[in-house]
């Protein structure tokens, strides 16, 4: 049986420029037809750093 080694990258310290701890807050649109957007927002998961919260290590 072979093991395989799997390199890790190095986790940045800089923090990520499009949002805070990993979350970033959204509109959203409600209503059937005219879709009217909510002055609520709801909380998702940043796309740029997948909600680690530190800028992407680069290859």
């Amino acid at each position: 049986m072979v093991t395989r080694k799997t390199t890790r990258r190095k986790p940045s310290s800089e923090p990520c420029p499009d949002c805070t701890a990993g979350q970033v807050s959204e509109a959203f649109k409600v209503g059937g037809r005219k879709k009217l957007e909510s002055p609520d927002r709801q909380q998702a998961i940043c796309l740029t750093c997948l909600g680690s919260g530190e800028v992407p290590a680069t290859d």
